[in-house]
């Protein structure tokens, strides 16, 4: 089957030892501006790359968006030069430095080089004969298919081909780095530092301690630390000048006097997990943890209390990703927040507790209640936030590991004046094709938020749900 492949570039190949990437279109719709990413190597794009790129471009799904912003910024690429451009286009874009790398797009027809039975109507078979056709014409540089699709990536290295799934997405290598939130002190921390070295005052009923040395210099802002033992300490960093810092202590959650809607902290992390919570100086909270932590009980707790009790906010949002976990049951009939209804099952099973944790409410007091919250909680679908700005609301994102970065700055960009968003997800259970614990747009917030004033994370350890939901969690 006649092919078209790019090149003319034998010339310029003896010049150019770098490698060339031939990038499949899940990666270009994955990363519109994955063409940069690659330094000084080359970048080569099958003709059947750009004819997938025009099937995906009609509709107002993100897929969609992300095809017809990657054909912009092609257009602005190969406008970018006058003449041929099968001798390969140099790369620059906006705010990047002029790399030694080109683009390449296939210019001329190859011969089919696929093995007897491999269909050649497929669009994956005919990427692969021309990375084929490339290791072929170039066997003095490294040709390297790069895909997201695993499937790809096997078919290329049976061929013998040179194959890697695209890393430039990933925030963290090693998802054991990324950020918890929190930080152990050492044993003799206080006779280290000394007395001489901290200062201490009382504020709003409340020890702050200011500490020097090169310890301060490690530790982020809104950081918790704690010290188990007779004497335990449990604060949280609160202003960093050099080696200096300021950390606080936390309000005790744990305690029944504290409870937040009936519901008091019972571990060490949900107790940091409601100073975030409750405090109106921070704008975004990110909860990591697996399932039975406690991450939606909490935040809806909060926000409860902060929208009926303290009239804070006006309103509480939940949107959430709606990937089935099972098989698709099809269309659902209704209003936007009908549609959304089953997804939320577990706003429903959490807001069945916190209705229950007033004892003394009776039967009625608890059917007026509920009427109450339920008027106050709005389900939205992440389908229809594009464009809309929330004032003064107390936004819930769950599920929101299946978010791509992309997706997730769609959404925290949403917040207006007054707003404070939770994000709530566990890395361990991504059902979005693509995404990995280290590209997830919740491994992304965390990464990129950590230490501003206004932000805070912490990831919930224990599972409080059941011994049964926690034995299982282990084993299974």
């Amino acid at each position: 089957m006649a092919r078209k492949t790019a090149v003319n570039a034998e010339q310029q190949a003896a010049t150019t030892p770098g490698k060339l990437f031939v990038l499949d279109t899940n990666v270009l719709m994955h990363d519109p501006t994955c063409v940069y990413r690659f330094e000084e190597h080359d970048v080569f794009l099958p003709m059947m790359t750009l004819e997938e790129l025009d099937n995906h471009k009609k509709g107002l799904s993100e897929i969609a968006r992300n095809a017809r912003q990657v054909t912009r910024t092609l257009d602005e690429i190969v406008n970018s030069v006058d003449g041929a451009i099968d001798q390969g286009i140099p790369l620059q874009g906006p705010s990047r430095k002029l790399a030694s790398g080109r683009l390449f797009l296939q210019t001329e027809a190859i011969a089919d080089g696929l093995p007897a039975g491999l269909p050649t109507a497929k669009v994956d078979n005919q990427i692969l004969a021309v990375v084929i056709d490339l290791q072929r014409r170039h066997p003095e540089r490294p040709v390297i298919l790069v895909s997201k699709d695993i499937n790809m990536r096997i078919k290329a290295r049976v061929l013998g081909l040179s194959a890697q799934d695209y890393f430039n997405d990933k925030v963290l290598e090693d998802n054991d780095l990324l950020y918890t939130g929190m930080r152990e002190l050492p044993p003799d921390f206080w006779e280290v530092y000394g007395h001489q070295d901290i200062e201490s005052r009382k504020k709003d009923g409340r020890t702050l301690y200011r500490l020097k040395g090169s310890f301060c210099a490690q530790l982020l802002v809104n950081q918790f630390l704690f010290q188990e033992g007779e004497k335990p300490l449990y604060a949280i960093v609160r202003e960093i000048s050099g080696s200096t810092a300021e950390i606080q202590t936390l309000t005790d959650y744990t305690h029944t006097k504290n409870n937040v809607w009936g519901i008091t902290a019972r571990n060490r992390e949900q107790n940091f997990a409601l100073n975030l919570l409750m405090n109106p100086e921070v704008d975004f909270v990110t909860l990591l943890g697996q399932a039975g932590t406690g991450k939606t009980l909490l935040t809806l707790a909060a926000g409860l209390t902060q929208v009926l009790e303290g009239r804070r906010y006006s309103e509480i949002i939940m949107t959430r990703v709606t990937v089935p976990v099972g098989e698709d049951i099809g269309f659902l009939p209704g209003t936007e927040e009908e549609k959304m209804g089953p997804w939320m099952g577990a706003v429903e099973d959490n807001l069945e507790v916190l209705n229950k944790s007033d004892d003394d409410a009776g039967d009625w007091g608890r059917a007026a209640t509920r009427d109450l919250i339920r008027n106050r909680i709005k389900i939205k679908s992440l389908n229809f936030m594009r464009g809309r700005t929330f004032l003064n609301k107390f936004l819930i994102i769950d599920e929101a590991q299946n978010l791509t970065p992309k997706q997730m700055k769609t959404l925290i960009t949403r917040a207006g004046p007054g707003t404070k968003v939770i994000c709530l997800g566990n890395i361990a259970q991504i059902d979005t094709p693509y995404l990995t614990e280290g590209s997830s747009g919740l491994t992304y917030v965390v990464d990129r938020f950590k230490g501003w004033r206004h932000a805070g994370h912490i990831t919930l350890q224990r599972g409080e749900r059941s011994r049964l939901a926690d034995y299982a969690a282990e084993v299974l």
